[in-house]
């Protein structure tokens, strides 16, 4: 039943409709858990939860399509960037830096931000000049070559949500996992600077100095932004041990306090015109490390459940909202050749991407070390899109001129969808087919760490070949680990936290062989989220 205009915008009107929609949108969410709960009591790995959670958000938008829904109504669901960037990414991204156990992670940095940043640049400049060229050869519609390196920008965000919770149920290799969760955290930053630089170049149409301004702008984001988030985390540790909180009567206020720092850096960040989620990721990093210990028992176990619960609530909103507002939107289906070809131009710029860096990777690292072709070719199908790059899409629309924005936003639906349903469905039988499956899945990860033939544990025996560059190279960096590592216990932890530092460091870095396989859905390494240190 319709509603005039009149009604429409009267205060009661609006508040029933905040309702209903409201209403539906809990309605959809509890359906997601429970069908996600089915799913995974069943060993269902065809249709992983984030793609449950789409389908459901697809459907019940293609109803309300087809159907005399209000308007007043229907707004509620509407995806909005600014609503995606400012209340559901922070949670996600912190809960991924806060429960990240550091061995694996930092086992493999060097890979994991040549993968990142290199791999993203390059995988975006591919995308884009291919685009360009295509339109060029009018086989897809044309778009001008800023446009196009937005658009490969913007396409190289990767959001492995569903492929990583697949790794944790069916127990993969460890390396393979890092590798996978690391190059998802930063990528999606990297992707973010590169389409906002790209955009500025646009705007401003300089000229001689774009490439330079290109890398200034990065370097200028990465480094301030991590070096904010590690601030903001110090600030808190130094906060928590000195200011006298873990008593029974102010564990309240403890824990309300240690909820605002991770917005309080994002949002600092972001006013800066910085990324958001390489600050809070390592806000999360050293929160855990250092601030969490410095909090009561309770308030450890309370943090942990919180950051867990909100992370997998804003998850499952996440692919729902994508959903229903995919359906809901008005897409340009005319171009389709514009599409099709995008859909193998971004499979042929992943692979440069992924087969370049790692042939980077393994030439300076030893042969026991070296990223294997199966780990790489996980690595390359492991790279479906998702709500970043449907965020930054629907920004284009608004970006780029009327009709450019639009064809963007409908090829980056259809690759959402497709990735996320085709390649998230498949990915159990991908990882039996390269035979990645069950490798870190005894249960003891600290252990499976020592153990494993791969590539985490370097070691550094000397045979002969004192000459070699290489090796000379990687013997300082181990030193250099090993110096920090020694900082850290020494220093570090002693002036930020309130105990010696002694189980923390080696918790930290590596020696908990009981540490089980993790079990949040985009939560890092650690173990059971509820588990106080």
């Amino acid at each position: 039943m319709g509603i005039s205009p009149a009604e429409l915008g009267s205060p009661g009107k609006e508040q029933q409709a905040a309702g209903v929609g409201i209403l539906l949108q809990i309605m959809m969410l509890v359906l997601s858990f429970v069908v996600g709960h089915v799913l995974r009591r069943h060993k269902f790995y065809y249709l992983p939860e984030a793609s449950a959670s789409l389908l459901i958000g697809l459907i019940v938008g293609g109803l309300a399509n087809i159907s005399d829904t209000e308007t007043s109504i229907r707004t509620w669901f509407n995806f909005h960037e600014e609503f995606f960037f400012l209340f559901l990414l922070p949670p996600i991204i912190f809960q991924s830096g806060f429960s990240l156990s550091p061995k694996p992670f930092f086992s493999n940095f060097g890979a994991i931000v040549t993968f990142a940043i290199l791999g993203t640049f390059i995988a975006s400049v591919v995308a884009g000049v291919l685009v360009y060229l295509g339109g060029l050869m009018y086989v897809m519609y044309g778009l001008p070559f800023v446009e196009c390196l937005m658009f490969g920008a913007l396409i190289s965000a990767t959001d492995p949500v569903t492929v990583l919770s697949i790794f944790q149920e069916l127990g993969t290799d460890m390396n393979l996992y890092a590798l996978v969760f690391g190059e998802s955290v930063l990528n999606d930053a990297m992707a973010i600077s590169l389409y906002r630089t790209m955009s500025l170049v646009r705007s401003q149409v300089s000229s001689g100095q774009n490439f330079f301004m290109v890398i200034v702008r990065f370097l200028e984001t990465f480094v301030g932004s991590m070096s904010a988030g590690v601030g903001v985390g110090f600030t808190s540790a130094l906060l928590f041990k000195y200011a006298g909180l873990d008593i029974d009567n102010l564990q309240n206020l403890e824990c309300c306090l240690f909820v605002l720092f991770p917005y309080f850096s994002y949002m600092l960040v972001e006013g800066l015109r910085l990324s958001g989620i390489v600050s809070i990721l390592f806000t999360g990093i050293v929160m855990k490390h250092y601030t969490y210990s410095n909090l009561s028992e309770n308030s450890q176990q309370f943090v942990s459940a919180f950051f867990h619960l909100i992370s997998s609530l804003a998850e499952t909103f996440t692919f729902i909202y994508m959903g229903f507002d995919i359906a809901m939107e008005k897409h340009s289906w005319s171009h389709v050749g514009f599409i099709s070809f995008s859909i193998l131009f971004i499979g042929v710029a992943r692979a440069a991407n992924v087969f370049s860096c790692a042939f980077l990777v393994n030439l300076v690292r030893p042969v026991h070390r070296q990223v294997p072709l199966k780990h790489q070719k996980a690595l390359w199908y492991s790279g479906l899109r998702g709500a970043m790059a449907f965020a930054l899409a629907l920004q284009s629309v608004h970006d780029l001129p009327e009709g450019h924005g639009q064809i963007i936003f409908t090829a980056t639906t259809a690759i959402v969808v497709l990735t996320v349903l085709l390649i998230g469905g498949s990915t159990g039988t991908m990882l039996e087919a390269l035979q990645v499956v069950g490798d870190g899945h005894d249960g003891h990860l600290g252990e499976s760490f020592e153990l494993n033939n791969g590539y985490v544990a370097p070691s550094y025996n000397e045979d002969g070949t004192a000459g070699n560059r290489f090796k000379m190279k990687l013997k300082e960096f181990q030193k250099s680990t090993v110096s920090f590592s020694a900082l850290d216990r020494n220093y570090l932890t002693p002036f930020f936290t309130s105990q010696n530092g002694e189980d923390e460091e080696e918790h930290v870095f590596g020696n908990s062989s009981d540490e089980p396989m993790p079990s949040s859905r985009r939560g890092g390494f650690h173990g059971h989220s509820y588990n106080p240190t």
